[in-house]
């Protein structure tokens, strides 16, 4: 079976591209071979940037010849359905065969494909997929039709098998597919003729390429590390960056420069950022200081004097980007000296969002929030809308405006000059983490406060406005939100009444949202309802405390703000529990575990719900918690059967007077002292005690069945027992929705 390389050589193809253009050969090439009938063992891709490769290795060397069976119309049937039958089936009226059926006679057509040569095959499926390759941005050049990602220079496409290579022969606007490619576009001369993956690897090794983008990335990390330390330094660690630059040479020459004295006093991050955004440069740290001392380039091309050259212009470039980068630092620290006011008046006139003002409305939405949070968190309140008052200040800087990525870390560099202390300093940069699942969630009592505020108040706003996550889009990371909420209210074992906060910030974005069109006594009687709100209330009850006390009825905005704010809340904290499944389904806690505690009362503080999942997961994990599901299952089934019957609720009762049995006694007995120990268990919140209380349950419930008949000929004995079954029920059911769990 023969083996099939292909290369597809161009001008360079962005960095960003390559590893997803590789991928799509290699499926668009294997699905059409497989699709016409070949099969094959094995199939790579690769990319450079000049360069698409595939190998296939096994491949069929045709495809099978093939025997179709289709029915067509009836016989007799008008001659223009029997002239579009055939046409769909390419055949003649010669070629059909009359059959008696069920239904009457009817033409079958027998339809046979003779195998076709691998060759052919793939002379079809490159083709196809050159002239449909789904890059991101392509061109057209000269006076060709073709489109590529940059001009296509020539196609590679050879079958190897035990008698040699034979190019598969196709032309595509002019280039004509061959055996040959090219090496190093400085380091080699001339078309190099291949016949093999290894041969065509090899050569290339040879001609100055390397075609493995994660044997350029080690080679570039590797000799890079080596290099900073061996002069006591150590390389900064970008795999992003990494990656990148494995997709800008085949033959990576790593170079380390030096970064003028004038900026070595720049922040870390600034200089990182700078040289990474607009150089593509690695930069290399005293281990000792933590400065950023040196910087690492990576070269396409070997040169006579080591790249002295290289390295003399690249720092050339470095020093004005840097200087910049100087400047925006020196200005920035003038303004923050002098209280930053300007900055902080310049957010009135950036929008956050068509629909929810300005950032400094944003600000202050956020500032209220933080402050009545800070207890909560363990911070003080004032400190804390101090912090949320400065955290997005940075916005406006000119280091930010130049690399967004600053945000928040260039507010902690500016909080000491603007005269703030180094708890508002630390929130500016870490109220927006967490950033993802594996990020660090902030412990600081201020900084918590103020990622909670931010988080809440965007995440209500978005909801309000109905701007909700849907499928796979979520362009405003609303899910990153929730789930940092939850990360953050966990890590920090935070006891928070999300509905309070939640109707709160709902009704403050619904009266921004409408103080210019509704009344001005209907906004005022929206803000005596958020004031409510704000005494650790609810909607609901704010509400009613507000309107009852007016002496007209509420106006007709004021009416359908109550209808939307309550529904509003409700979908947002199923969107959280939606998120938190995913989170605790993630450390083990199963999906049915969780929603037995979703319906327990207070499913709105997390650290509640979570601690009620995580004492049940431990007790369904033993034999006893298992044992007593079932015990109670069984309970449960016949209770709500004999209900069903009787069409009365057998809820209350149950006296032990009327037990015969020991087992029947002894439940009573059990059942006692778990309810002693169950209810002051769940007042102090100890799931784990109430959860090993019912699980006690386990082996009287179990005596009881083996026992006891539940349904006595003696209506006493059977209303009695099933009285007894409702305790057992009411009892777990106080713990957990035990209904909820399956199994």
């Amino acid at each position: 079976m023969p083996d099939l390389l292909i290369e597809l050589f161009s001008e360079e193809i962005p960095a960003r591209m390559q590893a997803k253009a590789a991928a799509d050969l290699k499926k668009l090439i294997t699905d059409g071979l497989v699709e016409a009938g070949l099969t094959y063992a094995s199939a790579a891709s690769f990319s450079t940037p000049r360069r698409l490769t595939l190998t296939i290795e096994g491949l069929s060397s045709e495809s099978p010849d093939t025997r179709e069976e289709r029915k067509g119309p009836k016989v007799g049937a008008p001659d223009k359905a029997l002239e579009g039958f055939l046409r769909g089936a390419g055949v003649q009226k010669s070629d059909l065969v009359a059959r008696e059926t069920p239904k009457g006679e009817v033409y079958f057509a027998i339809i046979e494909h003779k195998g076709r040569p691998a060759a052919d095959i793939i002379a079809d499926v490159l083709e196809a997929t050159i002239r449909n390759f789904p890059w991101p941005k392509s061109m057209r050049w000269g006076a060709g039709a073709l489109r590529w990602v940059r001009p296509l220079h020539s196609i590679l496409c050879i079958l190897t098998d035990d008698t040699g290579a034979k190019v598969v022969p196709m032309d595509v606007d002019g280039i004509v597919s061959g055996d040959t490619t090219m090496g190093h576009r400085f380091l080699s001369e001339g078309a190099i003729r291949v016949t093999s993956f290894d041969d065509y690897e090899v050569k290339l090794k040879q001609a100055k390429v390397v075609l493995r983008a994660d044997e350029r990335a080690d080679a570039i990390w590797q000799d890079a590390s080596n290099q900073a330390f061996a002069v006591g330094l150590e390389l900064v660690e970008d795999k992003a960056l990494l990656a990148e630059v494995a997709g800008l040479v085949e033959w990576p020459v790593v170079l380390m420069g030096e970064i003028g004295a004038d900026f070595l006093a720049l922040p870390p991050e600034v200089l990182t950022t700078s040289m990474k955004e607009h150089q593509k440069f690695f930069s290399v740290r005293d281990p000792k200081s933590g400065q950023i001392v040196r910087f690492v380039t990576v070269a396409n091309v070997e040169t006579s004097d080591n790249g002295a050259t290289i390295l003399a212009g690249n720092q050339k470039v470095l020093a004005a980007r840097l200087a910049d980068a100087k400047f925006f630092w020196q200005n920035d620290l003038r303004v923050a000296e002098q209280g930053a006011q300007g900055w902080i008046d310049s957010l009135e006139n950036v929008t956050f969002h068509n629909q929810l003002g300005s950032q400094a409305a944003r600000i202050d939405r956020i500032a209220g929030l933080a402050q009545s949070l800070a207890p909560i968190a363990g911070a003080d309140a004032d400190i804390a809308g101090q912090a949320a008052r400065w955290a997005k200040v940075d916005l406006s800087s000119e280091m930010v405006y130049e690399f967004p990525e600053l945000q928040g870390l260039m507010g902690r560099y500016y909080a000491g000059p603007a005269g703030h202390n180094d708890d508002i300093a630390a929130a500016a940069q870490e109220h927006y983490q967490p950033l993802g699942p594996s990020d660090d969630v902030p412990t600081a009592p201020v900084s918590v406060s103020v990622a909670l505020a931010d988080k809440l108040d965007t995440l209500t706003g978005f909801w309000i406005i109905d701007e909700k996550p849907t499928g796979s889009k979520d362009p405003y990371a609303l899910r990153r939100a929730a789930l940092g909420v939850i990360r953050l209210i966990l890590d920090n074992k935070l006891r928070l009444r999300l509905d309070h906060f939640f109707d709160l910030q709902l009704l403050k974005h619904k009266i921004e949202l409408n103080r210019t069109t509704a009344s001005a006594q209907d906004i005022l009687v929206l803000e005596d309802i958020a004031t409510e709100i704000a005494k650790h209330g609810v909607f609901g009850a704010a509400y009613r405390s507000v309107i009852d006390a007016l002496d007209r009825p509420e106006g007709d905005f004021v009416e359908l703000v109550q209808k939307k704010v309550p529904d509003a809340s409700v979908s947002l904290l199923g969107f959280f529990h939606d998120r938190l499944k995913q989170h605790l389904r993630d450390e083990g806690i199963r999906h049915d575990v969780i929603d037995a505690c979703l319906a327990m009362p207070g499913n709105d503080d997390l650290l509640l719900l979570v601690n009620r999942a995580s004492a049940l997961s431990a007790v369904l994990a033993t034999d006893d918690g298992e044992n007593l599901l079932q015990g109670y299952k069984r309970a449960n089934n016949i209770l709500t059967q004999a209900e069903e019957k009787d069409g009365v609720e057998y809820s209350y009762g149950a006296d032990v007077k009327y037990a015969e049995d020991d087992s029947e006694k002894a439940l009573f007995a059990a059942l006692d002292q778990a309810e002693a120990t169950i209810a002051p268990a769940l007042e102090s919140e100890d799931f784990g005690q109430a959860m090993a209380a019912m699980a006690s349950l386990r082996a009287p419930i179990d005596a009881f069945f083996e026992a006891v008949q539940v349904n006595a000929e003696s209506q006493i004995l059977r209303r009695n027992r099933l009285n007894l079954l409702s305790r057992i029920r009411g009892i777990c059911l106080s713990v957990a929705d035990l209904n909820r769990i399956e199994g």
